[in-house]
């Protein structure tokens, strides 16, 4: 007898508490093995592949595309063990092996998620049993209906229309599987947003058949009808939540997945940090001259190209380490500055996703060769969109190069909850006086926005000064090498 099992959203890690559905990876009535990815979900902090730690016949998804869910929500039901015996397709009587490869026995105790001794309770891709995929198969709808018809299989729950919930609010609401079997049932109601939870079945033992689904539609569309004749017409211009008139055909854009995370922390930041900014021109004449002979060398003292972002990147560390006030964080519970000993370093990363800020690890102990490189490694999975979690958290201070966009200056907004963050403008020619004489050098807008909790006006200026004179004169760095 097959088993039905429930897999619910599992915990994704880094504080994450929704995820949105990118796309699916099974159909209803796919065969899945233990651990095999079924679907590709958005964080606010990545894409990731979740995979499923059962195997057996895919019943119900529940969301489509574009979904956005809470950890804990259901993703799919999964018929452990509905193939064996009823066909030869799924497994060969004289193989029993060859079933239990890709389907998983059932557990004694029906659970959800990681519960169940049948499945491997992995949630991340990466972490699984190391086993290879099983190759998809589609079961048909009748061996699907043989195989289960004893286990009440789920549907995706679908938000009903305010008129369906009305006309249906005498049904009792299903808690958990709901008694549908045909996948011609569970997409008619689908179609047409009727919430299988709210019909009470006219088949055996409550099964809700066609027949219940197409008289709860046409009850919807009837009573729709007649509210559409009694109401008012709707006005133009509706009010807005602020107060301010917006036009009924304005666009309105979800903040979900980074676009909402990054939200939230802007907005967070804004609200709990007391910021304050600092700016400084600066001849980076020098700097690019030496990044020109660094890439120009030949023979035993060549290596990989050196960018002006590594350049600066190792300016900062150089400069956290004189000054630690600004390589910290304030817990406000506890009301103490927490100075930390490491330097994460994060920078700005423009994607099509939107903007992430990956961390290069252990800043503190690189040279800029080697968080060049690193720098280039994490802007590639940036741009794939295959950053991790943890390669987007855990940052002590940020560089922000927004001169790649064109621009001179800006007022960065710090990454809660770091300190401070250092924006780069772009280098152009400008006239400066160099050596009592006017002549046209390389200069740089550099800025400091700094948490004054942390550390007054002075450190902070004495930060800047430094990076400039480094940024004016790179031999001083030659004293912390």
């Amino acid at each position: 007898m097959a088993q039905v099992l429930e897999f619910k959203l599992p915990d994704l890690g880094e504080g994450l508490t929704e995820a949105e559905i990118v796309r699916w990876l099974v159909e209803v009535g796919d065969v899945v093995a233990i651990d095999q990815p079924v679907v590709e979900v958005e964080t606010a902090k990545a894409m990731v592949e979740v995979p499923c730690p059962y195997g057996g016949v895919v019943t119900a998804r529940f969301g489509e595309e574009g979904t956005e869910l809470p950890v804990g929500a259901p993703l799919l039901t999964v018929a452990v063990g509905a193939a064996e015996g009823s066909s030869g397709s799924a497994a060969s009587p004289s193989s029993p092996s060859s079933a239990s490869s890709s389907l998983s026995s059932p557990s004694p105790s029906s659970g959800s998620g990681t519960e169940s001794s049948g499945g491997s309770g992995n949630v991340l891709v990466g972490y699984g049993t190391g086993a290879p995929a099983a190759r998809r198969r589609r079961i048909r709808p009748d061996r699907l209906d043989r195989g289960v018809a004893e286990a009440p299989v789920s549907v995706a729950p679908v938000v009903a229309a305010p008129v369906a919930e009305v006309l249906v609010a005498e049904a009792p609401v299903h808690e958990g599987p709901v008694p549908v079997v045909s996948p011609l049932v569970r997409r008619l109601a689908r179609q047409h947003d009727i919430d299988l939870r709210r019909l009470a079945g006219s088949g055996p033992d409550g099964l809700i058949l066609r027949a219940d689904v197409d008289r709860a539609i046409r009850t919807v569309e009837e009573t729709a009808a007649a509210t559409a004749r009694v109401q008012a017409p709707v006005a133009a211009v509706v009010a807005a939540p602020n107060g301010v008139a917006a036009a009924s055909d304005a666009e309105r854009i979800p903040l979900r997945g980074v676009r909402g995370a990054v939200a939230d922390k802007l907005s967070r930041s804004r609200t709990e940090i007391p910021d304050a900014t600092c700016w400084v021109d600066a001849d980076a004449t020098e700097l690019m001259a030496v990044r020109a002979a660094m890439n120009a060398a030949t023979g035993p003292s060549a290596g990989p190209k050196v960018s002006v972002l590594a350049l600066l990147a190792r300016i900062c560390t150089a400069a956290l380490a004189r000054f630690p006030e600004l390589n910290a964080t304030v817990d406000t519970a506890a009301r103490e500055i927490v100075r930390l000993p490491g330097v994460h370093l994060g920078f700005a990363a423009q994607t099509e996703r939107g903007l992430v800020v990956p961390v290069v690890r252990d800043a503190h102990t690189r040279n800029a060769e080697s968080i060049g490189a690193e720098i280039a490694r994490l802007t590639e999975l940036a741009r794939t969109g295959k950053l991790s979690p943890a390669q987007l958290t855990g940052g002590t201070f940020t560089l922000n190069n927004y001169g790649v966009f064109g621009v001179d200056g800006s007022t960065p907004i710090i990454n809660h909850p770091e300190a401070a963050m250092l924006g780069v403008g772009r280098i152009m020619p400008k006239p400066w006086v160099h050596q009592g004489e006017l002549a046209v050098r390389q200069v740089v807008q550099l800025s400091l926005t700094f948490d004054h909790r942390v550390c007054d006006g002075g450190t902070a200026g004495g930060f800047l000064r430094y990076v400039a004179d480094c940024v004016e004169q790179p031999a001083v760095l030659l004293r912390t090498l």
